[in-house]
């Protein structure tokens, strides 16, 4: 699980593995494979590095093959 911080400055985590995609519009909208989308104060950098520091910690260092 990733940490993000919603608009309202409490804590929320998120499996990584769920995003399907990213979007700012000021603020960036994590839209999830489930639909449910998220409005955070986090950049799409900041949660690139995110995603990758979980990757790394669960052992995921190369990009997957479909």
């Amino acid at each position: 699980m990733i940490e993000v911080m919603r608009l309202d400055g409490k804590t929320y985590w998120v499996n990584p593995h769920m995003i399907e995609s990213m979007e700012t519009n000021p603020d960036l909208t994590i839209t999830l494979l489930s639909g449910k989308k998220i409005l955070v104060k986090n950049s799409p950098s900041e949660i690139i590095e995110k995603i990758i520091e979980y990757r790394k910690k669960i052992g995921i260092n190369s990009q997957e093959v479909l």
